[in-house]
């Protein structure tokens, strides 16, 4: 079973990214599996394939939607036997006809190596990021002492 490279992954990684920034439909959805799921906090349900997203995007393409930017950063690569996770953090701008809209949000992609050794997105994880100016619940309290 073939383990990718880190290289191989952030090519692939890339070319989602690419392909996503130029609002280019045909070349960002032959990244993913047919089988691919999709997980986006803006949407009230999972998305179980390719094609629910790809009926989705069509939508919002529709609607006026068109990406005008997208950059990746904080990138990390796990590879292991088969495949690879992609996580980082992306600052994304478009355009829809009530305007232009920026955020930035914390992505996974998992990628598997097929027979040939191409690798093919088979799940996206999109989160929001934390605001900094809320305290994180999970954190000690501050203490008082001093």
């Amino acid at each position: 079973m073939h383990t990718p490279t880190e290289p191989e992954v952030l090519a692939a990684a890339d070319a989602i990214v690419t392909a996503f920034a130029a609002t280019d439909t045909e070349a960002y959805f032959a990244a993913f599996a047919e089988d691919a799921s999709f997980v986006f906090h803006p949407e009230p349900a999972r998305l179980d394939t390719r094609a629910a997203y790809e009926a989705l995007w069509a939508e919002w393409r529709a609607a006026g939607w068109r990406v005008v930017s997208c950059d990746s950063s904080d990138r990390l690569v796990q590879r292991f036997p088969g495949g690879a996770i992609f996580s980082h953090t992306v600052a994304t701008s478009v355009e829809t006809t009530s305007g232009a809209d920026s955020y930035v949000e914390r992505e996974s992609i998992v990628f598997r190596a097929d027979a040939d050794g191409s690798l093919l997105a088979i799940h996206e994880h999109l989160s929001t990021t934390p605001d900094p100016a809320t305290p994180d619940p999970a954190a000690p309290a501050a203490s008082a002492e001093g």
